[in-house]
């Protein structure tokens, strides 16, 4: 998604001028008032913003105003970014949408369906004590490549606004890649409100058929919405020279390949990594031979082709739900080897040296970047029996190896780059995001205090945690408004290296403090994951 944010130094405001990429990048508004939300219904509204017409197309486009949730911020959901990824499309990087029809005005009040994907049915923390992570009832289709925005009401082309604050200019923008492994999310995820990008094997097929640098789909989505927000988000009050983007877990992940991949053209001027990092090989998928694509061709009816074309071809032509639906009974039945369709290295938008090309300059975009991560990672991806809780060691081990030391990692090499960097760790432990009593601080569970949906499902918020929402979305929002000096506003220091200043949130009975996350720098060392 994105937001168009004001630059909030009274406070982060109802809204954050928004615009959701509903491709791989998306947002919602952040609601600072998340313990009296009783409802996720971002479409009622009574209300008609503004009619935007869209820069790059001259589409007009008509949006709503949740008058329940968010009074102050106009949504314009589902903008379609790119055209329908359908028929020969399929299997094919994006390209620009041309409408079918004569029509020139696009109903944006209502959120769109989520890109094809598959839901496990194994039990985890983000899909049996939480499931409001996972895409909820708006349905999936192939034709996925929207973009929401949330910008605040009274925004109109080019900054000017309507009634108080007129004239105060264009807004900053905050761009939203969601996570899921490249394998889930979308746009009707209770917590986040976040967009798309394509998934799985339809955004990474690794097809025998296709050149190397056409593999990476979901990624090019990504940066397919971020030149358009680039274009268009000015019409909706957002600055396209004041952008940041903002990812957590796979999201994240791409969020740093974008910084290498277009280090000469970033476009956006600061990077958010919540959890993830381009060291994160384990989203890297190593299958040369493109074997797990012709493996489900075989399984859908593709099987008896002649040449790698016919097969890409024949697949192209089989309706996605039956792909689909392969893919998840073939990984739900626990069969080996497992099929993973993920990001490869290309060396065009993923590499396989990141250690090495973040030391040459003219590799690496050199913008700020915040990189973070939450106490207790692991337990997300550890089986447990809900009585006895996962087995601790394991929790370790996975938090350790995906995401305590591949965050170090990038931050040890950003900082000997010289490239400025600020890093976070959360703590908080909230029985209406977290409901196992060994849950704490898992993977994920800071974003509903950053998107202030954390009161909508299982009670009311405390104080406390209304508190850390508050301090999370402040600094983020200071981040997107000024990258390069907004974090000392809030007093969030530099991080200077081992044992150096980090932003703790919610540690403790403190709601934010700065402190080091040294036991945990010390044992990546100790395992040799530095």
């Amino acid at each position: 998604m994105v937001l168009t944010t004001r630059t909030a130094l009274t406070g982060l405001a109802a809204a954050i001028a928004a615009t959701a990429l509903q491709l791989g990048a998306n947002a919602s508004p952040i609601n600072n008032n998340s313990s009296n939300s009783s409802t996720t219904n971002t479409t009622t509204a009574t209300t008609t913003p503004p009619v935007i017409t869209l820069a790059s197309s001259g589409l007009e486009v008509h949006g709503t105003v949740n008058t329940t949730r968010s009074p102050s911020v106009a949504q314009y959901l589902g903008i379609p970014y790119a055209a329908p990824p359908t028929g020969s499309r399929r299997f094919a990087p994006p390209e620009p949408f041309a409408s079918l029809t004569e029509t020139t005005v696009v109903d944006a009040s209502e959120l769109p369906k989520s890109c094809w994907q598959y839901v496990s049915v194994q039990p985890g923390i983000l899909r049996t004590d939480a499931p409001e992570f996972m895409i909820g009832g708006a349905g999936m289709s192939e034709d996925c490549l929207f973009v929401s925005v949330w910008t605040p009401r009274n925004a109109t082309v080019e900054g000017e606004r309507e009634g108080e604050g007129e004239g105060e200019g264009l807004l900053p923008v905050i761009v939203w890649f969601y996570g899921g492994g490249f394998a889930t999310g979308g746009t009707d995820v209770p917590y986040q409100m976040p967009d798309r990008y394509r998934l799985n094997i339809f955004g990474f097929p690794n097809a025998a058929a296709l050149d190397d640098d056409k593999q990476n789909l979901g990624l090019m989505d990504q940066r397919f919405a971020v030149e358009w927000i680039r274009d268009n988000i000015a019409s909706f009050g957002g600055d396209p020279e004041q952008m940041v983007i903002w990812g957590q877990s796979a999201g994240a992940v791409a969020v740093d390949y974008y910084n290498f991949a277009h280090a000469a053209d970033p476009i956006v001027k600061g990077l958010i990594m919540d959890s993830g990092t381009a060291h994160l090989d384990q989203l890297t998928s190593w299958d040369l031979g493109h074997t797990n694509f012709t493996f489900v061709a075989q399984g859908v009816g593709c099987g008896n082709t002649t040449s790698d074309a016919e097969e890409l071809s024949c697949m192209r032509s089989v309706p996605a739900w039956k792909i689909e639906k392969f893919v998840a009974a073939y990984e739900d039945s626990g069969a080996s080897p497992s099929i993973t369709f993920a990001p490869r290295v290309d060396n065009a938008w993923v590499f396989g040296n990141y250690t090495e090309r973040i030391r040459d300059a003219d590799l690496v975009s050199g913008l700020p970047a915040v990189v973070g991560f939450n106490k207790n990672e692991g337990a997300f991806l550890a089986t447990y029996d809900a009585a006895a809780g996962p087995d601790a060691a394991t929790v370790a081990t996975l938090g350790y190896e995906f995401f305590y030391c591949p965050a170090t990692k990038t931050s040890l090499e950003r900082r000997a780059a010289g490239l400025t960097t600020h890093r976070y760790y959360y703590a908080g432990n909230f029985t209406n995001v977290s409901p196992m009593w060994f849950d704490g601080a898992y993977h994920s569970s800071e974003l509903p205090q950053l998107f202030g949906t954390a009161g909508d499902f299982r009670g009311e918020s405390t104080a406390f945690e209304d508190e850390v929402g508050r301090a999370m979305q402040d600094a983020w929002v200071a981040f997107a408004a000024d990258p390069e000096k907004g974090l000392d506003g809030v007093e969030w220091p530099e991080w200077k290296g081992l044992g150096g200043d980090v932003r703790q949130f919610a540690v403790g009975d403190v709601v934010v403090q700065t402190g080091d996350v040294v036991s945990f720098e010390e044992e990546c060392q100790r395992r040799g994951l530095l």
